[in-house]
Formats: C-alpha cells, structure tokens, sequence
C-alpha cells in the first residue's frame, strides 16, 4: 500500500502543502521563555502554603536486610511532629507502576513495588518511614528517632549472578528473572556459515542518573470539597489513579496539578513524592511539602539500566552484513518498575537499522539489590545502539571499508523490515541521506601540531529509535479547543511541559488552523481535573499524539467557520482561507470577512465553536513475546551523528572539537524546539560516552552528589551543528517525526569510534574516561 494511503487510514485528513504554512514551521520563541529567564516561572519547589508540614523520608541504610522491628515512639513525642508512617498505615502497600495507561496488558509488564519497604528491604536508599512536621529542622530530627533494627544479608548485586540457579532471591519469586523477550528470522548456523569475517564482542554501559536541574517536588492538600490534590512535578499525571488506589480513594477523589518541569528525561515518569504526600496528607488533614534534596534524589531515584551485551556479527568481504547474534542481560535493580518495558525495547533496538538476513536476540530483565532502574532519555534504545555501532565501526577497520559506506551498503529504505522484529518501514526512511551530511557537515580536519601531544579522530553513527508508545497499547490522547467571541482562542490539554516546548506546539498548531497569532492563544494544562487527559510526556509521544489530537480539534472548529464565511461571501468553501483574523477568499484576498464576523453569525445560529477531539494510535495485540514479530511500533525516527575529536595521549583527556547531529524530523513545527532537543540531546549522550556513571559498589551508590557525578558544564560543550531534514514522512501533524529522545541515543558511539580512529584503542565500556584511554594505550606499562 502506497505510504500516503497507509498514512490516511491512521489520520483521516489531508496533509496541508508545506508552502502554505503561516505558524507552522516558523522559529516562534516559546510562550514561557521570558519568565524562564527572568525566574518568574514557578517550579514545584517554589509553591508554599499557609500552615503547611514538611515531610521527610527515611531510607534504608543496607542494600539488602531484614527488617526486625521498627519503633516511632521517641519521634511521635517529638514536639512539632504531627505524622510518623510506616508500611502498616499505607492501606494498599504493595502496588505495581504504570506508563499511565488505562490499557492492561499483563504478562509480567506492571511493574510491582512497594510504598514503604515492608519485612525487608531491597537496595540502599529504599523508603521505609515517612514523617510530617512543623518544620524541615523538626523532620529531620525526628527521622533520627525513629529506632529500626535490621539483620543484614548477602543480596546480589551482578545481573549475572543474580541469573544464576541458587542465587540470593532479591523478590519474593522464585527466580531474579523479571523479563524474557526474543527476536528471531532467518537461519543463524547458515548465515555464519556464509560470512567471511566474523566479529565477537562484550560491551557494558553503567547506571546513569537523570541529571536534571530540578530534584523531585510537590505539595499536597485537601480542598473544600474533600478532594485530595497534589501538585507536583511529573510527566505522568495519570499517577493520580495510582496515588488513589494505595488509598483506597475513589478515582475522583484525586485530583493531580502538574507544574512546568526543570527537566525529567524519564525520571519523573514513575511516581516519585506524590504518594508519600498523599499519605501524609490524608493522615494529618495539613497542606504537606517534599522536596528531595540532590543526594536523595542521586540515593533513591531510579538510573538507566546498565546491560551487559554479547554480539557477533557476520559480514561478507564487500561489507554486507549477513548475521547477527545478540545476548542482552539487563540490571533492573531491586524492583520491575519499568524495566520489563525498556528490555523490550533494547531487544526490538538490538539489531539497529540495517538490513540482516539471519538474526537472533536474546534479553533478560534480572533483579538485583541495586538502585532500581526506568525510564531515562532513550528507553532501552542507547544501550545496543553502542554495541551495534561499535561492532559496525570494528568491521569497517576489519575489511578496510569507509565507516560511510558501509552504513550505505547496510542501512534500511522504505519498503525494508526490521532486522528484529520483520516490521516492515512504510514511511519515509531517510538513511543513508542523513548519514552522508553528518559525515560531511563536518567539512576539513582540524590540523594538530605534532608537539602538542594530541591526536585527532573522527567518529560516525546511525540509529533508529520509535516514537509513540508500544502499539498493543493502544494509546490515545484529547485535547480540547474553543474558539472565543473575540477570536481569541483556549485550549485545554493534560500534556505535561518537561522543558521541550510541548504546550507552545499545540499553540503553534491551532494558531496556524484558525488564522490567529499564537498571542491570541491561551492554554491550559496538566490538570486532571480541568484538561482532558493526553496521557504521558514519555516515549517521545506528545508532538506525535497530542499535536495530531490538537489538530483535529481545531481542524473541526475551522471547518464550521469556512462554512459560514462561505456562506457569507458566497464563494465555495474550498476557496477559503484563514489569515490574520480573516476568512480570505484565496485568488481575491480583498473579498474577506473579519473572523469575530463569522463568529458572531455562528453564535447567532446556534453552531458550536469548541471541539474536544481524540486521537487514537494504530494498536496490535500484545505479541508473542519469545519471538516478537510485526508492528510494535507505530513509526521511527532516523538520525545520524558524527564527531571530531582530539585525544591527549599523556592524560587520556578528550576534547569534543566538531558535532554534527543530523535527523529526519518530519516537519520541524517550531524549529527553534527541534534544534534545542538535538542540541541537548547530543550533550546528554555526550555526558554518557565519556564521564557520567553511578557508581555502585555492593549496592551502595559512591558516587551521592554532582561533585562525584560528572556531567558535562559549559565548559566542555562545542558547537553543535544541528541539521533538520524535513522529509514530511512522519505520522505526527503535518508529517511530524518525534525527536526528543532519538537525538541522544547514537552519539556515544560516534565519539567511542572517534577515540578509535584518533588513537587506535576500542573502548567497550561506557564511560571511556580517561583511565581507560590511558590504560588502553599504556597497556604494556601496565601489565608489568
């Protein structure tokens, strides 16, 4: 089926011509970028309440241990302390974490965790009592009264170990095992049969925290009505169902207010604080506060998951790859949370965007006595995305091929199949274009005297990453539009705002459907009580599902007016046109009617100007889940990045000298948003290729601050050359692709394969500090 056909049974409308665009696709600052700057805007942290009670958490000091007793006597008596809670005054403890969905999909997918930890605990840092008092001081000081005695155990802190028959039970199951998923096609045996070259390798990425700006926050009350709400920071606020079910509320009893964000990047998609206010509220019927501080937050909250990566690739002489064997174990720490999700999605990554006849994976999702781990920028995609490319670049060096070209011979085109799971790419597939101007983009090498001890290399990688959630989710988004008798315009939608510009893209949309300057428009969002639900900002959605559900709201609205102005300029309505407050006739534009005209006449005939639309993603059923095959996805984005680098051959030290980050984004509504996420996306995943890990020794996180945990400042940040391809070809509105966390998941490659091509060592582990460099090139040194 042509691809436009295929694209008109998921939207029913047709594609506006890209020349035709007004708002779209204009470099539009967005609507809260003054206040961001002048520090006007408030975060979670910056609202307050008359009366209200801090609340602090205590956290487990082992990594594993019984808990024996627990005593809040001396912290109840304290003075200034109005709540101290444990795992018996939570009425449904024990409880499973959710992408938000309304959707059930079983098999090992909910992810269980508990409240307060209960009988044991399971990593350092695990919540085990809550406490609300009059002040922060008194809070603290009663979290130290509070008695627990603890009988330590082993635990298990390898994946690998934890696999293992007989290994110490991190859960109450009988096996550390949370997740197997497998992708299977084409004979594995024949194809090595046939290769002439042959790779094998192990590659391992660590634990790596979310960073952002802003720690974990929010308030909670009860309102006249008895309602329960919490405003909080979080991209999920359908957590508002979940926070009811630990209390045994009705769903409506329940209201979430969502704050603008300080950055999330995944960690705020599982319930962080809201549960804990909710409690502390709801027992002492007071205004709560929590904020985590840096080192709780770095302690407590989940990481990236670390996996270890056994690959071997197959390749005939001229490049062409022919089979892929992968063996995927990732760490989910102490509970599931998300983790099965993220294995699923590394397992359908695994095999990256090439063409390979004979493939096999193999994932496995372990518990362990670590930091539990989720959701974080790239879902699952980062981790093979290293291996894959990092196999790629050693089979280019192998049969002396261009690290270009043999992406070339490889790469997927529309019309091909996923290597993994045989999906079948209907949209358009912008690889190699993308490869070849990121490769190129970087133009003349930066010339390196030969006494300054540096050498310089470069690096070059490709990937594919979904955006949308897992279709046998069957995902949906609303929002709702209404058109004012001024012609000013109000929008209602649940979306979430991390940062990434989310709310002024469905400005930009209905601004430029109806013909009014985004000034005209006001939204309102991130309610569960007043804004239709939009479901999560995760899994690089909103533009795609939000935008699509924005604009058949106002597209709807847009199509009442044009059919009264035609009646009232009596021309036919295909000959109408929206601008600047008019209905314009489009040959004449001195034939039009003033917009609030047309309203009024609408008024005055009883036609509704609101619309609340809802859009619905393609969905599947769950599939088997041993050997994936189909669609579970509704569409990717394409992208390439390359990098100059020069590595100092005394210290190990990399200097980033040139990136270039090139994606396929469909239509770039708000360019200004799309270049700021492949811009912060690529220093994201620069942070990952050479200094950020959490590092955890038996459990016990060494590295608890910013001065231990290296991300990259001002300082270490070049020049990022962003380049939009705008091929149209995305399911989002107007052709949109999603771009927020594709632009992070190849760049580590990029740079671990220019460290290679600058001084000849393979790094295969993440982060390639400069330890390892040096270790790497002074390995005889060190082997004395």
């Amino acid at each position: 089926m042509p691809f436009t056909m295929w694209r008109e049974r998921i939207i029913n409308w047709e594609v506006i011509s890209m020349s035709e665009f007004k708002i779209v696709g204009k470099p539009i600052p967005r609507h809260d970028a003054w206040s961001k700057v002048t520090g006007d805007l408030k975060y979670a942290d910056d609202f307050t309440m008359p009366g209200m009670l801090f609340a602090k958490v205590l956290r487990s000091k082992y990594p594993a241990a019984k808990i024996i007793s627990i005593d809040t006597g001396k912290a109840e008596q304290l003075d200034g302390v109005r709540a101290v809670l444990t795992a018996k005054d939570v009425p449904h403890n024990e409880t499973v974490t959710k992408f938000g969905q309304s959707t059930e999909v079983g098999k090992g997918f909910e992810g269980l965790y508990r409240v307060l930890a209960e009988k044991k605990v399971r990593f350092m840092g695990e919540a085990v009592a809550l406490v609300a008092a009059e002040t922060e001081e008194i809070a603290e000081e009663a979290l130290d009264l509070i008695e627990v005695k603890y009988e330590p155990l082993t635990g298990v802190f390898d994946p690998l170990e934890a696999i293992k028959p007989g290994a110490y039970l991190v859960g109450e199951s009988k096996s550390n095992i949370i997740g197997e998923f497998g992708c299977q096609q084409g004979d594995l045996e024949k194809g090595f049969a046939q290769a002439d070259v042959i790779i094998e390798d192990t590659y391992k990425v660590p634990f790596v925290d979310h960073a952002y700006l802003e720690p974990e926050a929010g308030i909670s009350w009860i309102d006249d009505y008895g309602i329960l709400i919490i405003r909080v920071s979080t991209q999920v606020i359908e957590h508002f169902r979940d926070v009811a079910d630990v209390l045994g509320l009705p769903h409506n009893k329940v209201r979430y207010i969502g704050t603008m964000m300080g950055g999330g990047f995944g960690g705020k998609e599982d319930i962080t604080v809201e549960t804990y206010l909710a409690l502390l509220t709801w027992k002492t019927k007071k205004p709560v506060r929590l904020v985590y501080t840096r080192e709780e937050s770095i302690l407590c909250h989940s990481k990236r998951h670390p996996l270890v990566m056994k690959y071997k690739v197959g390749a005939k002489k001229d490049g062409k790859l022919i089979a892929l064997d992968a063996d995927l174990i990732s760490d989910a720490g102490a509970y599931p949370y998300l983790s099965p999700w993220v294995t699923l999605y590394a397992t359908v990554n695994a095999a990256g965007p090439y063409c390979i006849p004979n493939v096999k994976v193999r994932a496995h999702c372990v518990l362990t006595n670590n930091t539990f781990t989720s959701a974080n920028r790239g879902f699952g995609a980062p981790q093979p995305n290293f291996a894959y490319e990092s196999i790629m670049d050693e089979l280019s060096h192998k049969l002396n091929i261009d690290p270009l070209e043999i992406r070339r011979r490889n790469c997927l085109t529309t019309g091909k199949a996923l290597a993994t799971t045989g999906q079948v790419f209907k949209t358009y597939v912008a690889l190699p274009e993308v490869a070849e101007k990121a490769w190129k983009a970087l133009g003349e090498s930066t010339e390196c005297k030969k006494d300054e001890g540096r050498k310089i290399g470069r690096g070059l990688a490709i990937g594919l990453m979904s955006y949308g959630r897992m279709t046998f989710l069957h995902d949906s988004s609303r929002c709702y539009v209404r058109l004012e008798s001024d012609g000013s315009i109000l929008i209602r939608s649940g979306i979430p705002d991390l940062g990434g510009g989310q709310i002024s893209l469905l400005c930009q949309i209905v601004a430029e459907e109806l013909g009014v300057p985004t000034s005209r428009v006001k939204i309102y969002h991130s309610d569960t009580a007043l804004t239709p639900l939009a479901g999560t900002t995760t899994a690089t959605r909103q533009t795609y599902m939000s935008g699509n559900a924005t604009l058949k709201a106002a597209r709807e609205i847009r199509n009442r007016i044009l059919n009264k102005a035609a009646e009232i300029l009596n021309v036919n309505q295909d000959k109408l046109d929206l601008i600047n407050e008019k209905v314009i006739v489009n040959y004449d534009p001195s034939q039009y009617v003033p917009l609030v005209k047309v309203i009024q006449v609408c008024n005055a005939d009883g036609i509704e100007l609101f619309c609340e639309a809802q859009f619905n993603a393609p969905s599947t059923m769950v599939p088997d889940l041993s050997n994936i095959r189909g669609m579970t996805f509704p569409d990717f984005t394409f992208g390439a990045q390359a990098v100059e680098i020069a590595v100092d051959t005394e210290t190990g030290q990399v200097e980033i000298l040139k990136l270039v980050t090139c994606y396929d984004v469909g239509k770039a509504i708000n360019p200004l948003s799309v270049e700021g996420q492949m811009e912060g996306g690529s220093i994201y995943g620069m942070g990952y290729a050479l200094t950020e890990e959490v590092i955890m020794e038996k459990g016990m996180t060494m590295t608890p601050s910013f001065a231990e945990y290296i991300i990259p400042t001002a300082a270490d940040v070049p020049d990022v050359k962003a380049i939009l391809v705008e091929s149209g070809g995305g399911l989002g509105p107007y052709g949109a692709k999603g771009i927020g966390e594709p632009s992070c998941s190849i760049i580590a490659p990029a740079i671990l394969n220019a460290i290679y091509d600058a001084v000849g060592v393979r790094i295969k582990s993440l982060p390639a500090t400069p330890e390892k460099i040096i270790r790497a090139l002074k390995s005889d040194y060190f082997r004395k």
